[in-house]
């Protein structure tokens, strides 16, 4: 489990990024690279970083389910993610 303050921190980015979308597309139009320059820095969305839903954890993230490998595995044993199995051959 990640700390609450890393998983609270991401939180926070990504009111920012969602708050100065419209007028970042609208800055980068217009070429107006100082204004630009004088928004928050987490307000770019190049400094997201994606955590599983879950726990928090950084690294072994898999996009189409939002979840860390470890917890997609728990999962997907439970038969809690509809659609998948344990393959076999």
């Amino acid at each position: 489990m990640a700390k609450k303050s890393i998983i609270a921190r991401e939180v926070k980015r990504a009111k920012l990024v969602a708050k100065y979308a419209d007028l970042r597309k609208q800055l980068k139009e217009e070429g107006n690279w100082e204004e630009l320059d004088k928004l928050p820095r987490n307000s770019n969305p190049i400094r997201m970083h994606n955590r599983c839903q879950l726990t928090g954890r950084p690294k072994g993230y898999m996009r189409q389910f939002g979840l860390c490998r470890v917890k997609f595995r728990e999962m997907a044993l439970y038969g809690k993610i509809p659609g998948i199995t344990k393959s076999s051959w």
